[in-house]
């Protein structure tokens, strides 16, 4: 890229070296594969403690829906019609086949889930000789580190669609660069079955669509490509559209939605002054996040590619390649902060990271290619860019803090959003903005000073990697297993007497995220929900056991009969007597 070409330009060299000697072409492979073992068995190491979803509603919906896919009994999901993706089900549901217990079928989806996120890392080093043209050794590392960062490795042990994400961008992104590279049918078919796959997927999908759709229009208004790369490319996203839309079909009434579609409410918070400044708001603390969590090569990495944008220096693959990253990042971060704005019964939030957390090893890696290829002027114009943004951001979100406080108000972390920047500035109540601007601009002066070193560049790998493995330390201690504590109900649904075939309720009385727990271990029949009195189909119910308290229900006042449960949780178990 520009200057910042020289992400591109510099590794002409690499690219032109001998082939190493048949003996060793196996080695690169081989060390591919032990990594991307590796890498499954550390995400299922730190998904040790999680037995039972912790992030809800969002995993348990997926996995209502994964197990209704699989022939089981449904259940609700908080999607709502128009926004609603079947996708990361899909891929979940084989865990869901056969009659197991629900604790080993999330076991087997958290495996699935290391298996695809872990793929990060063999695409991440394609990305680093294919884009960014590094040495064999520096897009191995480069790999390592984009695979280990916490945005991408903390959704491995949960049902989250977040895990599939950060590998797709990159595959994406790969394909598009080999499209401008060599256009051709089969190029622009995989590039649009990537895109498809994101719709599939997820609403942010949508985003991705729009820009694919720009990105063959212009190609084809400048006669790069034809009609037939045109139906190419577009055919795979409709297809994809279509096995949604018949998916959803399948599953009929089985799985019933309790979100609410945007309407008005969306338009009305964007169409006020005050509507645009927090919408505003919203996509630069995102961007801003991003900058942080990667140490600043986010905010390098960009300079660079609008420098490549407006004066190229290499050929138009990178350029096109990068522009496209550009549109999507602040698409993406524009349309989650849009939606957000129109939940009006959603408190606001100080930051919602995790639309943006896919793009973050993308950039981490663009960003340490202009470190390793650009020359010293460049490094440090290309640094100055991402200091600026650090302090400016910081400012910014550090002013809006003060302003809602002064207000009475005060804005939290999204549920699941940041964990990295909370443990990057021990921000676990609170956001701390001016510290995470410091994390971030320490961390980019480091890395460029050890850039600027050849023999220090190595060891930078290894300081990035090793502050990613204590970063998810910090997070399973201080994140997941707090949550794994107040969400898994104790004991066992089994251990108290409840019997395949029953036929169970839950009561709204009991805790949500305790309710859906003790639900998902009645694996043979969608557990509904009521209020005070249970339906006359109910045989067994959990409800609210709170001794000494107004709210706590009597069971036998309808014919139950107490089977056990845990007062200090608030829930119990009946059975109609």
């Amino acid at each position: 890229m520009a200057s910042g070409s020289d992400v591109i330009d510099r590794p002409a060299a690499p690219a032109r070296t001998p082939d190493p000697a048949p003996a060793r072409r196996w080695l690169v492979p081989l060390l591919l594969v032990v990594g991307w073992v590796l890498s499954v068995a550390w995400r299922m190491w730190l998904s040790r403690h999680i037995v039972l979803p912790i992030a809800h509603t969002d995993e348990d919906s997926y996995l209502n829906t994964a197990r209704a896919l699989a022939g089981g009994p449904g259940g609700f999901s908080s999607e709502n019609d128009l926004l609603r993706r079947v996708g990361y089900p899909m891929l979940i549901s084989p865990a869901f086949l056969g009659d197991r217990d629900f604790s080993d079928s999330y076991r087997i989806v958290q495996l699935i889930n290391a298996m695809v996120n872990s793929t990060l890392l063999p695409l991440a080093y394609l990305l680093g000789r294919r884009l960014l043209g590094l040495r064999r050794s520096y897009a191995l590392l480069g790999a390592v580190a984009a695979a280990t960062l916490p945005a991408t490795a903390f959704y491995a042990g949960i049902a989250m669609i977040d895990t599939v994400m950060a590998p797709l961008v990159v595959a994406w992104l790969l394909a598009v660069h080999r499209w401008i590279s060599r256009p051709g049918p089969l190029a622009a078919a995989t590039v649009g079955l990537l895109v498809g796959g994101f719709h599939l997927l997820h609403s942010r999908g949508l985003v991705i669509v729009a820009v694919h759709a720009g990105l063959v229009l212009l190609l084809l208004v400048r006669r790069r490509i034809g009609p037939p790369a045109v139906l190419a490319a577009l055919l795979p996203v409709l297809a994809m559209a279509l096995v949604n839309a018949a998916a959803i079909r399948y599953l009929g009434d089985r799985v019933y939605l309790l979100g609410s579609t945007p309407g008005g409410g969306t338009v009305e918070a964007v169409a006020s002054v005050q509507g645009v400044v927090r919408v505003g708001a919203g996509v630069a603390t995102q961007l801003w996040y991003l900058v942080v969590i990667t140490f600043g090569m986010a905010g390098v990495a960009w300079a660079a590619a609008v420098r490549e944008l407006w004066r190229p220096r290499h050929g138009d693959a990178a350029r096109w390649t990068m522009g496209v990253a550009l549109v999507v990042t602040v698409g993406v971060a524009g349309g989650a902060s849009v939606i957000l704005a129109g939940i009006t019964g959603k408190p606001l939030d100080a930051i919602y990271g995790r639309y943006v957390q896919m793009l973050a090893p993308f950039w981490l890696l663009v960003g340490l290619g202009v470190l390793l290829t650009a020359g010293r002027r460049v490094v440090l114009r290309r640094a100055a860019v991402a200091v600026a943004l650090l302090v400016g951001g910081g400012a910014l979100i550090a002013v809006r803090l003060a302003y809602v406080a002064s207000q009475g108000h005060r804005l939290r972390y999204g549920g699941f959003s940041a964990p990295d920047l909370a443990a990057l500035t021990g921000g676990w109540r609170e956001m701390r903005p001016v510290l995470g601007s410091l994390v971030g601009i320490g961390g980019c002066l480091l890395l460029v000073a050890a850039a600027l070193v050849p023999r220090l560049r190595l060891p930078m790998f290894g300081v990035l990697v090793v502050a990613n493995l204590v970063a998810m330390q910090v997070i399973e201690h201080r994140v997941v297993r707090p949550a794994v504590a107040s969400t898994a109900p104790t004991p066992r649904v089994a251990d108290v007497g409840v019997r395949p075939g029953e036929r169970v309720w839950a009561s709204t009385g009991v805790h949500y995220a305790l309710r859906f727990n003790l639900s998902h271990q009645v694996t043979w029949t969608d557990v509904r929900w009521f209020g005070e009195q249970p339906p006359a189909a109910a045989q067994v119910v959990f409800a609210r056991w709170a001794p000494g308290q107004p709210d706590d229900w009597d069971g036998a006042a309808y014919g139950f009969v107490r089977l056990g449960g845990n007062p200090a949780q608030h829930w119990a178990a009946w059975r109609r007597a």
